[in-house]
């Protein structure tokens, strides 16, 4: 487990102020890496590529799909659109079940609803995808809007999900809304709608990932940040 240490000055911030919750799905939510793993392999043997090292592929988790294929693996646009069907059609066959939401989490989400907390879920992974795991878990009750990418291929980008996802908000305020996600795109695209943010280090994102990311805090368990955001 990650440990982290920090100044008396980061102790002395308030994320119980925040009344609106944007959680990202994967590695913050849900330990979905067996699933995904298995889904991008599937994918990638498509194309005669095997890839064996299943580390490799758990930092790929995370950011889209398209941006996996072109960028890691060479794939043109055409062959990435390809990729994706191929990972899609595993996914909806076996791989929504193979994850778990991570300990402490319904706590948490319970905790918030409580305190009448709005929740949000802002992800890279296509919407409908992530109805079906919510739904599937039975959590998606917590949530006020489920925003995601389109089968499309548009709104991959977290900075374009948050964004719609403020605009299914009715009065959206960006000082008292707080995004909670695990890798450094999620911080980015944070940032880029003006939205505090803390970063989960018991995800599939490095330390040193968020930490150049500068979120306003990392906590390393979703105890602790059931703690921060809960105030107990």
């Amino acid at each position: 487990m990650m440990k982290f240490s920090w100044g008396m000055e980061d102790f002395m911030q308030d994320f119980t102020k925040y009344n609106t919750i944007f959680f990202d799905l994967d590695g913050t939510l849900s330990d979905s890496a067996i699933g995904i793993i298995r889904c991008l392999k599937y994918s990638l043997e498509k194309f005669s590529i095997v890839e064996n090292e299943e580390e490799k592929l758990r930092h790929y988790i995370g950011p889209s799909l398209t941006e996996t294929y072109t960028k890691i693996y060479g794939m043109s646009d055409a062959q990435a659109v390809k990729a994706t069907a191929f990972y899609r059609e595993r996914f909806e066959r076996e791989g929504i079940k193979e994850n778990v939401m991570f300990e402490g989490v319904n706590h948490l989400l319970a905790g918030l609803k409580e305190q009448k907390k709005t929740m949000v879920i802002a992800t890279a992974k296509p919407t409908e995808h992530a109805k079906q795991i919510l739904e599937y878990y039975q959590i998606d009750h917590y949530f006020t809007v489920i925003a995601g990418s389109n089968f499309d291929g548009t709104r991959e980008h977290k900075g374009e999900v948050i964004k719609f996802a403020l605009s299914q908000l009715e009065t959206p305020d960006v000082k008292n809304i707080i995004m909670v996600g695990d890798r450094q795109h999620d911080v980015l695209g944070a940032k880029e709608n003006d939205l505090a943010v803390i970063g989960v280090g018991y995800g599939y994102g490095t330390l040193d990932e968020l930490t150049e990311a500068k979120p306003d805090k990392i906590v390393s368990s979703v105890a602790e940040l059931s703690k921060i955001l809960l105030g107990k």
